[in-house]
């Protein structure tokens, strides 16, 4: 008979494993997910990738606020706690949940809360581990299966397995490959687990990294860093929050860019256009040079640099990154 399985979780990397355990055929009675948020350009609520799905297949769905009985909200606390202890299952599975769990919720499964993590634990604990990554110019990540305790990504390792992060993958793409692989290593742990073989291994202590909540801040591009490094932050904030850059009052989000060979030019300064052709606007960074080959202006859409071209005048001697006089910061 397969476990009970209360699920938690919110956006669609949460909505990959919870389809994943449906198919697999667990019995999942209870849904936790974060409130419904506004979006799109309405600003209507919407619901969670993971409650659309569960509501979908007939599954209850509580939505607290908080689950901290003595916080800003009890009374959703309590209702979640009447509701996971109805539901009677025998372990709950998290994934991007986006809300602490205290410590009534982690001892009240008989199995106790698995969460799947989005990368080879300890490096990358926190909020953002697939853009980090990314950003850092690992050649490797991965998803950790880890029983959970009350510190931030710390508990003991039940599974990891890792993949490859190739050159031109951004967030989005990379995301997606690592929500297939967290759905099946969440079934194959809860297999192991019936059967009794699930191992816990304690994480190092050596190699810990934190991976931060990506801020709206740290989109726009400093030019006088490395080309590489400029281009692998364009790959991590993509989709969000979109690296960007200033031309004047203009702000201009950049979605793709290739490295260019040319050596960097002494007598230019950082964020200086050296040429622009159908194939990119080549600018000039810290170290050599960047070729921007999809951009999208304020209300637009993204385009490839030769169509961005035709509605958009970037010519060489321009400087990006200097914003209007009198703009703020």
């Amino acid at each position: 008979m397969s476990l009970k399985v209360i699920f938690a979780g919110t956006p669609e990397f949460a909505r990959m494993a919870l389809k994943t355990l449906i198919e697999a055929g667990y019995p999942v009675p209870l849904v936790l997910t974060q409130p419904d948020r506004p979006a799109g350009r309405g600003m209507k609520l919407q619901a969670s990738p993971v409650k659309q799905h569960a509501l979908e297949h007939g599954i209850p769905v509580v939505q607290p606020r908080s689950l901290r009985l003595e916080g800003k909200y009890p009374e959703d606390a309590a209702q979640a706690r009447a509701a996971i202890a109805a539901a009677q299952a025998d372990v709950m599975v998290v994934a991007a949940y986006g809300l602490i769990l205290p410590q009534w919720v982690l001892d009240a499964p008989p199995r106790g809360c698995l969460n799947i993590h989005a990368s080879l634990l300890p490096r990358w604990r926190g909020a953002a581990p697939i853009h980090r990554a990314i950003e850092a110019g690992d050649e490797q990540t991965g998803v950790t299966i880890m029983q959970m305790d009350a510190g931030l990504d710390t508990g003991d390792m039940l599974l990891r397995e890792a993949v490859d992060i190739l050159p031109q993958d951004t967030t989005a793409v990379l995301h997606d490959r690592l929500a297939t692989l967290g759905g099946r290593l969440i079934v194959q742990a809860l297999q192991q687990a019936e059967r009794g073989e699930l191992a816990r291994v304690p994480q190092p202590r050596e190699g810990v990294t934190y991976a931060h909540k990506i801020e709206k801040a740290e989109s726009l591009v400093d030019w006088s860093r490395p080309a590489e490094e400029i281009a692998r932050r364009i790959r991590a904030f993509d989709p969000f929050p979109g690296a960007s850059t200033v031309l004047g009052p203009e702000v201009i989000k950049l979605w793709a860019c290739k490295i260019d060979s040319c050596q960097r030019m002494t007598d230019v300064r950082c964020g200086h256009i050296l040429s622009v052709d159908d194939t990119g606007v080549l600018v000039a960074c810290g170290e050599g040079a960047l070729r921007l080959t999809m951009m999208q202006r304020s209300g637009g859409k993204r385009l490839a640099a030769a169509d961005f071209l035709h509605g958009f005048d970037l010519r060489p001697g321009m400087v990006l990154g200097v914003p209007a006089a009198g703009a703020g910061g």
